[in-house]
């Protein structure tokens, strides 16, 4: 019995250190960067309050957000296209630059600027987005040794979630078509809110919280069963160039949560995916409300994801 139960305690530990992936040592620290907590501000306040319901009942209004997001990557110096898809008799598009030398391989950064409903969506998902553009003059500034490839989408949300009409579903699959090699593909969804109260991080199991903080002042690295090694890189170098909490999931897809963004296209399309994440309606009580506002996002830890996005980019491209 004895045997029994060390054996079962033996199975539970492994499981759970995989499941949050330790880290035990540091990424070789990239170049120092100070992200524009102003800026950020600014591209959220604009995407949430200025440039109208970013739903896909209002297409015009997505029009004006892609081109916004087109100005403000032109003005980080980036080369900038666009691909536009067609759903339900009407046009949308993604936004797309490429930074850095051409490789065989890229690294490929995401964020979708639609909303859920015509709702202002700051947290949902302007804050993906705005570190997004601030990554863009980051990375325009400190170009990486591989090509990277950054991405705003459209119709991430209800009704085409899930489905092959989402922006990065086209994105992922003209990838395959062009016989590009992602390296990795990093989604940012929702990356502005933080709490320290305590109890403010909740968990779709209830076992979660054995590993986790309960305070919700912590970003998520989010991926699949398949791919820990990535998920430990990307959490390792988020770790090593910022002192915002990183902590980090591998867990299939049918726990809730885990596939719940862009991500999930590209392992669809075979492409290794991480999200990047505040966890959303786990934290977020204002998630898909009227009370999702630029007010209420924390734009000195927003900062402070970008900062650790940006290692994990050149970590990557190493």
């Amino acid at each position: 019995m004895l045997l029994a139960l060390l054996g079962l305690a033996f199975l539970v530990a492994a499981a759970a250190c995989f499941m949050i992936q330790p880290v035990t040592s540091r990424s070789r620290p990239g170049p120092k960067v100070h992200p524009d907590e102003q800026a950020l501000r600014s591209h959220v306040r604009a995407l949430s309050e200025e440039l109208g319901p970013r739903d896909y009942l209002h297409p015009e209004n997505l029009d004006r957000v892609a081109g916004y997001i087109r100005q403000r990557l032109e003005g980080a110096g980036a080369e900038v296209s666009e691909q536009t898809f067609e759903v339900q008799g009407r046009a949308f598009r993604n936004v797309r630059t490429l930074l850095g030398p051409a490789t065989p391989e890229r690294v490929v950064v995401g964020a979708h600027y639609d909303s859920a409903g015509p709702l202002p969506g700051a947290d949902d998902n302007a804050s993906g987005v705005a570190g997004l553009l601030e990554l863009a003059r980051l990375l325009a500034a400190h170009p990486p040794p591989i090509q990277v490839e950054l991405v705003a989408y459209s119709l991430e949300e209800p009704p085409f979630f899930r489905t092959r009409m989402m922006g990065s579903a086209t994105h992922a699959s003209a990838l395959i078509r062009e016989g590009v090699r992602v390296r990795a593909m990093l989604s940012l969804e929702m990356i502005g809110c933080f709490d320290d109260a305590r109890g403010s991080q909740r968990f779709p199991a209830r076992v979660l919280s054995l590993f986790y903080p309960s305070e919700g002042n912590f970003i998520a690295v989010v991926g699949n069963l398949g791919q820990a090694s990535l998920v430990r890189q990307v959490k390792r170098a988020m770790r090593a160039a910022s002192t915002l909490p990183a902590h980090s999931i591998n867990a299939p897809r049918l726990v809730p949560g885990i596939d719940l963004s862009d991500h999930a296209s590209y392992w669809n399309a075979g492409f290794p995916a991480v999200m990047i994440t505040d966890t959303a309606f786990y934290r977020n009580e204002r998630y898909h409300t009227a009370d999702d506002t630029a007010d209420r996002l924390d734009y000195r830890r927003m900062g402070l994801v970008v900062e650790g996005v940006f290692a994990a980019v050149h970590a990557l491209a190493e």
